[in-house]
């Protein structure tokens, strides 16, 4: 009908059927960046915040949520992830926190959605661990960097698909 895999043969939404697919290894990696004013990086460096280990938090969020992605996305398969990686890298120069994360299995079909979640839950949970001492953060920057497996292979963002 309208060439999306998520709709039947009547345009209504209908998760993919994948039980004719090959198991592949697949990875996907994907980043996020969250933004804030140096009070608010000092006290992450310096790691003294009255409510923890801000990075320490936010990575075990952004796994857990990348474990719990199908209950958050309606469509998406409950997936048995063999590996969940978020790395957390405080970039002052540009006044960020870079997030990375990646997703493994082996499966039918692709982790980026969980990557992503996993990105995305992370960020949240920075941002709101450190919101009283800077309401204006901003979250910008989320996407897939890479992913493999499958039929379609490899693709990378930035020009680097093949």
């Amino acid at each position: 009908m309208s060439g999306f895999s998520h709709l039947n043969d009547r345009g209504e939404a209908n998760m993919v059927d994948v039980s004719g697919k090959a198991v592949t290894q697949r990875e996907a990696r994907a980043e996020a960046y969250v933004y804030m004013n140096e009070a608010a990086l000092s006290l992450i460096e310096r790691g003294d915040h009255h409510k923890g280990d801000v990075f320490g938090v936010s990575r075990v969020a952004g796994i857990q949520g990348a474990k719990l992605t199908s209950q958050l996305i309606p469509l998406c398969h409950p997936l048995m992830l063999s590996k969940i990686v978020v790395d957390l890298t405080l970039e002052r120069a540009q006044r960020r926190v870079r997030i990375e994360t990646k997703c493994k299995l082996d499966g039918k079909t692709g982790v980026e959605m969980e990557a992503l979640t996993a990105a995305s839950i992370t960020a949240l949970t920075l941002f709101d661990m450190v919101k009283a001492v800077d309401p204006g953060m901003r979250i910008e920057g989320l996407r897939v960097l890479e992913k493999q497996g499958g039929k379609t292979g490899y693709w990378a963002a930035d020009g680097g698909d093949t």
